[in-house]
């Protein structure tokens, strides 16, 4: 086949393109460019110096406009309305396998291929399955959940049956330049990972402003910097002094407060699901499913069922610490993804 590989300089792309190369496709990098270079970035540099030592055809592909579109302005608005939108899934399933994937097909690639730790195998009447990634500790199927069913059917994971480990060992077993290259753990496009100050820069004046913070009781015991810079279950960097651990429960965008309360308040058995994006089937009624509520978060036994307009109902059969809105709910069965949707 003709594969396309999204390649970043690291080890995971970089052995992704060998090993298909092995496989023997015909092999060609890609590198996005998403926004403005920061500082030591150096991805188009350091992927175009690994394609050389495979000896593949590399090029550089502008999506700025799309990014900002498709991913930035989502994440900025969704802060601004209380909510921590997980931007890494907005960019696989709008930009990474939307955009990349359609440009990918037209220009003549059978297949893109990346370097996430996710496998796509086979399912009833040969549609494609996503899996869990072997590795459960670099899986990144929560990351992928709301791609496109379809898309599946012309993705190529090389990656999605080994660990972390065993990767770093086969790139210096080919002494790929790349093994030993660090991985970034940061949002790309928000400087020093701050994204309240990101969000609270972009923003008309006035919107992200100082307002009162509230206990459960609806007492005001001290001031905020503005909802930005907060999310649901936060301790550190709230700014004020109470003598006892608090957390941040929920924004109030339409007074601007900040509710605070115990680790105990945070707990909950529930939450509501919208534009649930189906990677099987969509089911009929209610099933069982388990549910992850964030990237780091081991899914935890539940119920889903229908709640009308699209939406669907989560509920956990113990309770789960600080559900988030705009963070994806995603729903398991076993190493299955079955569909995500976004917390409200």
């Amino acid at each position: 086949m003709n594969v396309l590989v999204a390649m970043s300089g690291g080890v995971d792309s970089t052995l992704a393109a060998a090993l298909l190369l092995e496989e023997g496709h015909r092999v060609s990098g890609c590198t996005l460019v998403l926004v403005e270079p920061l500082a030591g970035a150096g991805a188009p540099e350091a992927a175009g110096a690994a394609a050389a030592q495979l000896g593949i055809p590399h090029e550089v592909r502008d999506l700025r406009g799309q990014f900002e579109q498709l991913v930035v302005r989502p994440f900025a608005d969704g802060y601004l309305a209380g909510r921590t939108p997980n931007p890494c899934a907005l960019c696989n399933a709008r930009v990474k396998f939307g955009a990349l994937l359609e440009r990918a097909l037209a220009g003549g690639a059978d297949a893109l291929a990346t370097g996430h730790y996710v496998r796509v195998m086979p399912g009833p009447g040969a549609a494609p399955r996503l899996l869990r990634g072997a590795d459960r500790a670099k899986d990144q199927s929560y990351f992928l959940a709301g791609v496109s069913r379809e898309a599946f059917a012309r993705v190529r994971f090389p990656l999605g049956d080994l660990t972390k480990a065993e990767v770093r060992r086969l790139a210096r077993e080919r002494g790929l330049a790349a093994a030993e290259r660090a991985e970034s753990q940061e949002i790309c496009f928000v400087p020093g990972d701050d994204s309240g100050a990101f969000v609270a820069a972009r923003a008309p004046a006035g919107t992200v402003a100082p307002g009162p913070v509230l206990d459960e009781t609806g007492r005001t015991i001290g001031t905020h910097r503005g909802l930005a810079h907060y999310t649901v279950g936060q301790r550190r960097g709230l700014g004020f002094a109470a003598g006892r651990p608090l957390y941040v429960l929920r924004l109030e965008p339409a007074t601007n407060a900040l509710v605070v309360g115990p680790d105990a308040a945070l707990w909950g058995r529930g939450l509501l699901a919208a534009g649930v994006n189906w990677l099987v089937d969509p089911p009929a009624g209610a099933f069982r499913a388990a549910v992850r509520i964030r990237s780091r978060h081991e899914a935890a036994p539940a119920t889903v069922e229908p709640a009308g307009d699209g939406a669907w109902r989560v509920g956990f059969d113990e309770p789960q610490r600080a559900i988030t809105p705009g963070q994806v709910a995603a729903f398991y069965d076993g190493d299955t993804v079955l569909g995500a949707g976004t917390i409200q």
